[in-house]
């Protein structure tokens, strides 16, 4: 199976795209590490959350995940709680589930290069 990032989201409106079986998404979750599969009242979502060095550095992450859904045609939930706390929401809203997309989008998200913006972890 070629590698999710390398892969291109299909338009939402097909008719023939339908929400995935969790079954099905729970073998995808391990090909996009630090996202979790989340159920909130019966939809399935991917999740993450990042911590970012400061509020203008959360927003300048939202622009690069921008960049990418736009390129994509697919666009996640951004939420910037508090002055640096980053969670993305990732879901196929017309199907109001998961569909390939979102782990496609994921996996392109994971490929952006956001150490510059991201607080450190600290050091025990």
């Amino acid at each position: 199976m070629l590698d999710l990032s390398t892969k291109k989201c299909v338009p939402c409106d097909s008719k023939d795209i339908r929400a995935m079986v969790e079954q099905s998404a729970n073998e995808l979750i391990p090909k996009v590490p630090g996202w979790n599969l989340v159920n909130e009242g019966g939809t399935l979502k991917l999740q993450r959350s990042w911590k970012a060095k400061s509020f203008m550095k959360g927003l300048e992450l939202f622009q690069a995940v921008a960049d990418v859904a736009e390129a994509e045609g697919h666009h996640p939930d951004l939420h910037l709680v508090g002055w640096n706390n980053v969670k993305i929401e990732i879901w196929t809203h017309s199907v109001g589930g998961l569909t390939e997309n979102d782990f496609i989008l994921a996996a392109k998200i994971n490929s952006l290069d956001l150490v510059h913006l991201l607080r450190r972890k600290a050091v025990a």
